[in-house]
């Protein structure tokens, strides 16, 4: 299991993996309710470095980013259940509406974001290629995403409404 650390001790960290010389991977995210697009995603984030760091948004930041009602998950629940992942080696909450602070306290070795995003619209990558890292997209499982799931609740809840 994953631990869930401070921006801080997180930092204090990162120090020594960079002395030990192991390759740091980062990826941010809200992961409201987790499904298998998340777990496949993780995985293949994983599978580039040799430790994994989730940043993971607050519930005042998804709430920013995604609108009222969201999170349907609160952040510790969701912190707490991405460090259960045996991919994931650190959770770092982050309250701001992108993690370019942390990523910039960090300086991970390889960035990855979904492949919804541009490689040069990826939060962080200027930090990450002028350290000499590099930056990765990854492709999303098809319809698996939160916002369907929601759909598909809303659905068997409210039938006539639809």
């Amino acid at each position: 299991m994953g631990d869930i650390l401070s921006r801080n001790d997180l930092v204090r960290i990162r120090q020594q993996l960079r002395k030990a010389e192991k390759r740091v991977v980062f990826t941010n995210g809200c992961f409201d309710i987790l499904h298998r697009g998340h777990v496949d995603y993780l995985t293949k984030a994983k599978a580039q470095g040799d430790i994994l760091i989730v940043g993971l948004n607050t519930d005042g930041s998804v709430q920013r980013l995604k609108g009222p009602g969201r999170p349907v998950v609160d952040e510790g629940d969701r912190a707490v259940v991405i460090a259960a992942l045996a991919v994931v080696d650190y959770v770092c909450l982050f309250d701001e509406d992108t993690p370019y602070e942390l990523i910039q306290a960090l300086v991970p070795d390889i960035l990855v974001k979904g492949a919804d995003w541009s490689v040069n619209e990826i939060v962080g990558k200027d930090i990450v290629e002028a350290a000499g890292g590099s930056v990765h997209t990854i492709e999303f499982l098809p319809n698996r995403s939160t916002s369907k799931i929601i759909q598909k609740i809303a659905q068997t809840v409210h039938p006539q409404s639809q």
